[in-house]
């Protein structure tokens, strides 16, 4: 017996060490990643140095408000808090004329003013001529417009709908799908046309999931986002309520325990952000997800694929471990829509089920979102997946499994649920 344990710590430490060396790579090159929280001595500096050229104070930072009044939207703010070249001075001050952008004071302190034309945040944030030069993209490729049976409601599914409630961000992202929203002004749905969305949901029986968004669904006063959410906690069909925000990356400051206080008395609540990159991960960020998690708001992150800025498995990976350190659980890695202006973005299929491989089997499952194509003209998403079929009939299952080996497995005949026993 002793021999046999023998043999088997052996084969053991055998297996170990080839786990070893699978993900050796990874660990390598993750020392080399910046996240929020490696950067928090930069990022405070340059707040410091925001801070000092709209002569505020550190109370001022922390107050969202403040943070709205002040989001940078002009090319000579941002000229003095990064050293832009006359030529991208010009270039931006192009793309302002048809496209909308403002940036937080928050979200400009996370770039790194000394290698911000490669920043992540910056590319999400400032404005780049090639929006200009795409004739491929289109302004609604959701088809939105053609899937709203209500004001300010959007339909694709059988038992879920999105309410689209503001069109204001703490900071508008370069990628946005509803670009087309921007426009030059901040706008909230009207009461009006919130009393008939809700009107339409309270008439239609089968919708159980209501998605609020925009813009920014924590733009919205805590007062009308309490109303908002007691007149759906009023309708008995309705099991879940759900905000899309993007603020706990943007603007986390407007997580505030008023805020909180709100948002704890509308269980069950879940709210659906999006990091795209590690270095949105800051303690500042961490900070709001505690306060949401006490107030027992269940957190989630629709990350979008995008070209150049998170389309490697390696900064993948590290996001959604980041991301699981501060309680939020990645849920959709969205492959980037064919918007007008945003072709830059555009990364390959061949990228996104290349992350895929690389996380499944080298993560935990936690850590492993679910890779999603949006089908154009709103017929709604569909999960992309490497192929870990190889043959199935009637009497066996072959499948790869995530080191490449090829598995065969029973398939039990007349099983009700098609279970699958391995030999």
């Amino acid at each position: 017996m002793l021999n046999n344990n023998s043999m088997k710590h052996t084969a053991g430490l055998k297996r170990a060490g080839e786990l070893k060396t699978r993900i050796q790579e990874y660990l390598d090159i993750e020392k080399t990643i910046k996240t929020g929280f490696r950067m928090k001595e930069r990022n405070r500096i340059n707040k410091e140095r925001i801070l000092k050229y709209f002569q505020a104070k550190e109370s001022d930072w922390n107050n969202w408000g403040w943070q709205m009044k002040h989001r940078i939207s002009d090319v000579n703010t941002l000229k003095a808090l990064l050293p832009l070249s006359r030529a991208e001075i010009e270039e931006i001050q192009q793309v302002s004329q048809e496209f909308r952008w403002a940036i937080s004071p928050y979200y400009l302190s996370l770039i790194d003013p000394d290698n911000y034309r490669n920043s992540a945040i910056y590319k999400q944030a400032v404005p780049d001529i090639k929006e200009l030069d795409d004739d491929s993209g289109y302004e609604d490729p959701m088809d939105e417009a053609d899937t709203s049976p209500a004001p300010t409601i959007t339909r694709r599914y059988p038992d879920r709908l999105i309410i689209n409630v503001t069109n204001q961000c703490g900071m508008y992202c370069r990628h946005c799908q509803r670009r087309r929203n921007f426009e030059q002004k901040d706008t909230h749905a009207s009461m009006a046309n919130l009393v008939l969305a809700l009107d339409y949901i309270r008439n239609n029986i089968e919708i159980r999931d209501v998605l609020i968004t925009g813009g920014d669904a924590l733009m919205l006063s805590n007062s009308v986002l309490d109303w908002l959410l007691s007149e759906l906690d009023n309708m008995e069909h309705v099991e879940i309520k759900r905000l899309g925000t993007r603020t706990l990356v943007t603007l986390p400051q407007r997580i505030t325990p008023e805020l909180c206080s709100v948002l704890s008395r509308h269980e069950p609540l879940y709210i659906n952000t999006q990091f795209n990159s590690p270095l949105e991960v800051t303690p500042e960020a961490k900070k709001a997800c505690d306060r949401l998690v006490k107030a027992g708001v269940v957190l989630g992150n629709q990350a979008v694929l995008l070209k150049g800025i998170n389309d490697n498995a390696h900064v993948m990976k590290k996001l959604n471990q980041e991301l699981l350190k501060i309680r939020i659980r990645p849920y959709y890695i969205f492959h980037a829509k064919q918007v007008k202006g945003t072709a830059h973005f555009m990364p390959s299929f061949e990228s996104g089920l290349n992350i895929m491989e690389n996380l499944r089997g080298y993560t935990s499952g936690l850590a492993i979102p679910t890779y999603i194509i949006n089908a154009p003209h709103g017929y709604g998403k569909t999960p992309l997946l490497p192929n870990y079929i190889v043959s199935l009939d009637e009497k066996e299952l072959n499948i790869r499994t995530w080191e490449n080996r090829i598995i065969s497995c029973e398939n039990v005949p007349g099983s009700e649920e098609e279970l699958f026993v391995a030999k």
